[in-house]
């Protein structure tokens, strides 16, 4: 076992933040995984929630990427995104992340770890240039309404972590709830004159406390008590550290998670817009959130970095649930909340949501609505969080609702399964300009192929030929087959398939643009 991670003295801490200010820098770091389960039937498995534009134009993923913009913290903030997505999100996550207009490192995760191996990677990264950068890492799937409260909060954290300290930012509780993991604060912390002049003003207004420890999501007498203490904050997962500092604790405290990560980020490499870690050595780390691998430990262990609580009073919410984002939402006089085509008549305390259809609520009071091409809910706003529930019976009754929309996004355009029997299955195809899809082969089913916008360049076998608008092209089955776009407009077609089995892994790639297997 490694050396521990030193706590230093005021003295020493204001020296490092004087030596530290000029060649210091902040890095945004954003965790993207998620499982997809307690916003459904909006999130899936394979499309979360911060892929989706839940609170308006903008994904959550996206509005995340515009947090830090014009942050004023003492050091100079990089430009380069270090984001970590699961690689079977990686599609949809790089199209979103281009729109930001940032340099962006994207890692992907070949599977799941939770979020302390994923900040590992991440500080892995950051150190590989900055060794003792600054990371402020951030959920992809919160929001947050004050900009300017969230940088304050952050200019503070900032100057604690630059000397050397692992924070945590804490929301003030405003209720009891069930549904957030809790913090309980120590001592507070007065701001001394070194962090004032080496942060913003901001920063020297905002205080801090010792972290005293973190305690798991409460029961509603236990959450109650918890307000009724004022020692207890809601815990946002938002976190401020050196990459130095997270690499010492996350060595010292769980070797096994550091030693999996740096050989999977020693052995991975870069694969046009992301950085692949190394999949057996990422895969043998064992799983475990930031809290419980270092955070509940900082407090137990003296010779370890220090944790302090940072207050983030900026309008957030971690929008993991549909009464959650009802409460975040503008309201009618009713406190109804409507999105889509939604009509309310005599409803009271409802929200409403619809992807295409008109959803009509009469007489409601307090219920949840949400509507999806291929699924709705209709919820008690007070039972919301066991919407999870039903999203498991649906996976082990094999149902597909759980893992995909009927809209799928693929790095070359999207498929929509508008129809489906027992034998036969119709999609309405788009593919973007000039991309194309795998060379493939079905062995279990036939496609007939009809154009009806753009130009569609058809391989199949041996032969290589163009299909216009209103024409088609028939593939049968166990033939090698491609389909492209040549042109400049987006290439619409509508796809029947007919065989024994019309599962998506019936597929064998030949090749492959975007390097699936």
């Amino acid at each position: 076992m490694t050396a521990p991670v030193t706590a230093t003295s005021a003295d020493t801490r204001s020296t490092q933040v004087k030596s530290l200010n000029v060649k210091l820098k902040v890095h945004p770091v954003i965790l993207a995984g998620g499982s997809g389960t307690r916003l459904w039937p909006m999130s899936r498995e394979q499309h979360p929630k911060q892929l989706i534009g839940l609170l308006g134009d903008d994904s959550l993923l996206q509005s995340t990427t515009r947090r830090l913009e014009g942050l004023e913290a003492g050091y100079p903030l990089t430009e380069q995104l270090i984001v970590v997505a699961n690689e079977e999100q990686r599609f949809t996550t790089a199209e979103q992340l281009r729109t930001s207009g940032k340099p962006t490192r994207l890692i992907l995760e070949p599977t799941g770890r939770d979020t302390a191996p994923a900040l590992t990677v991440a500080a892995l990264s950051v150190a590989a240039q900055d060794e003792d950068g600054i990371m402020v890492v951030m959920p992809a799937d919160h929001a947050v309404t004050d900009i300017a409260g969230f940088h304050a909060a952050v200019a503070t954290g900032v100057q604690h972590a630059a000397a050397g300290h692992i924070v945590t930012m804490g929301i003030v509780p405003t209720r009891a709830e069930t549904g957030y993991g809790y913090i309980r604060i120590g001592a507070a912390l007065g701001t001394t004159n070194d962090m004032q002049q080496a942060g913003t003003q901001a920063a020297g207004r905002i205080g801090a406390h010792k972290l005293d420890r973190f305690v798991e999501k409460p029961h509603l007498e236990l959450a109650q008590r918890y307000i009724e203490s004022q020692e207890y904050w809601w815990n946002s997962g938002i976190f401020i550290m050196r990459a130095s500092t997270w690499l010492k604790a996350i060595r010292y405290f769980q070797p096994a998670i550091y030693e999996a990560c740096d050989a999977a980020f020693a052995g991975g490499k870069a694969d046009g817009d992301f950085f692949r870690l190394q999949r057996d050595a990422f895969s043998a780390s064992p799983s475990n959130s930031i809290d419980y691998a270092v955070m509940e430990q900082l407090g137990t262990d003296q010779s370890a970095a220090t944790g302090i609580v940072v207050p983030l009073q900026a309008g957030w919410s971690d929008v993991g649930s549909w009464d959650a984002i009802w409460d975040i939402s503008d309201k009618d006089a009713d406190q109804n909340v409507g999105r889509g085509r939604v009509m309310f008549e005599g409803a009271v305390s409802t929200f409403a949501h619809s992807e295409g259809r008109l959803i009509a609520c009469v007489g409601t009071q307090d219920l949840v609505v949400v509507e999806t091409a291929d699924a709705i809910l209709v919820a008690d706003k007070s039972r919301v969080q066991d919407v999870k529930k039903i999203v498991g019976r649906i996976r082990s009754d094999g149902g597909l609702e759980a893992a995909n929309h009927r809209k799928v996004h693929r790095p070359w355009g999207n498929y929509d399964s508008v129809d489906t029997g027992e034998r036969f299955q119709v999609k309405r195809i788009v593919v973007k300009p000039g991309a194309r899809l795998s060379l493939q082969m079905h062995h279990h089913r036939a496609e007939h192929w009809i154009v009806v916008r753009g130009t569609a360049l058809v391989t199949r076998g041996e032969e290589r030929f163009i299909v216009s608008e209103n024409e088609s092209a028939y593939i049968p089955l166990g033939v090698t087959h491609r389909l492209e776009n040549p042109g400049k407009i987006p290439l619409e077609m509508i796809e029947v398939q007919s065989g024994s089995y019309l599962g998506e892994d019936d597929i064998v790639r030949f090749d492959d643009t975007y390097g699936r297997q």
